[in-house]
């Protein structure tokens, strides 16, 4: 089992920036992929991005690109969101989670995931 746990949620104006954090600890070693994927009010949870165990790839919704970074530091067993330039269309609670082997396509549903965090709120006022 591997155990996912985010911070680094909060309230923002728009135009400012956050960064989320998502600590694993247990099994982390059989994890090949971390994803972030957010939920706002009424809607389907929504793939945002996904890092590989070594940081080697990154993939990210066209949503994102260019205002978020994922990153990780294997040391920490934490994966990292970078949100700048935030929107208030970027308001949702933000989850992390863990895959094992994945395609690469599997990896950009939250079906392909095995784990999973319990969220933190991200606010971003206009």
């Amino acid at each position: 089992q591997v155990q996912l746990v985010e911070s680094g949620g909060g309230l923002v104006q728009a135009g400012g920036s956050l960064r989320l954090s998502c600590a694993a600890s247990g099994r982390t070693s059989s994890t090949y992929a971390t994803g972030w994927f957010r939920q706002a009010p009424g809607k389907e949870r929504e793939f945002v991005a996904i890092i590989t165990w070594n940081g080697g790839s990154t993939y990210y919704a066209d949503s994102v690109k260019g205002r978020f970074t994922i990153s990780r530091d294997n040391a920490k067993n934490t994966v990292y969101l970078q949100m700048n330039s935030l929107k208030p269309e970027d308001t949702a609670i933000y989850y992390c989670s863990a895959a094992r082997f994945r395609s690469w396509s599997a990896l950009r549903s939250a079906s392909g995931y095995d784990y999973w965090g319990q969220g933190t709120q991200v606010t971003v006022s206009s």
